[in-house]
């Protein structure tokens, strides 16, 4: 694997893992979070998802090859799965019910669900390092490679929300609030594309530049 290979995977990685995506996810997710637990929030949301991600690049293809399942089909439900989230970040419930909510659980149950899953790990970062590691094109050593630009991946994604948490001291509870409905569209929108990308990929639509396209033509 030469040197532009390997730029475009970790180009490939970086877009579907999108760590600056991930940021307003974050703030979302830790509005009534005590900002002395964010550090220990986004490592266990960056270790969540690194461990979800390697899996899923050295055995995703088989489980889903077991199961019979087709990669577009895997995409379209992550889509929705996706979309069901961005919905909650648009019309999220209002904060005392909220606060009530978050006072009866572990303060750091976010960082699993919406922070690791689907946001670091989305369904299309998953459906990403099964395609770039496809097992009856890829050797181990190709796939070792990028298993390393993926970590680089997310250690960029790791600083990213480590720097955030100072960012908030700054937009308070209310900026965390415009800006995650703000990303709420976008993220939207972004599953949105990953369904169509799934279709596309089962033949079921002609996309042109979708998802589907971005990944099957990343080697």
């Amino acid at each position: 694997m030469d040197i532009s290979a390997v730029f475009r995977e970790f180009i490939t990685l970086f877009v579907v893992i999108d760590p600056i995506g991930s940021v307003p996810v974050f703030l979302f997710a830790t509005k009534y979070v005590p900002r002395a637990l964010h550090r220990r929030f986004a490592i266990r949301a960056v270790s969540v998802a690194t461990a979800v991600l390697i899996g899923f690049l050295f055995f995703g293809q088989f489980v889903l090859e077991a199961m019979g399942l087709r990669l577009g089909s895997f995409q379209i439900a992550g889509g929705i799965v996706l979309f069901i989230f961005a919905m909650t970040m648009i019309f999220g419930d209002s904060k005392p019910q909220r606060e009530i909510e978050e006072a009866e659980r572990d303060h750091l149950e976010g960082a699993v669900f919406p922070l690791a899953i689907p946001s670091i790990a989305s369904p299309g970062a998953m459906l990403g390092v099964v395609v770039l590691t496809d097992n009856h094109q890829n050797s181990m050593a190709d796939q070792l490679v990028t298993a390393g630009a993926l970590l680089v991946v997310l250690a960029i994604t790791l600083a990213l929300l480590l720097a955030a948490t100072k960012v908030y001291k700054y937009i308070g509870a209310t900026g965390a609030n415009i800006i995650s409905r703000v990303m709420g569209m976008l993220l939207a929108a972004v599953a949105v594309d990953a369904i169509l990308g799934g279709m596309d990929m089962m033949g079921l639509a002609t996309v042109v530049g979708g998802a589907g396209e971005m990944l099957t033509g990343a080697k």
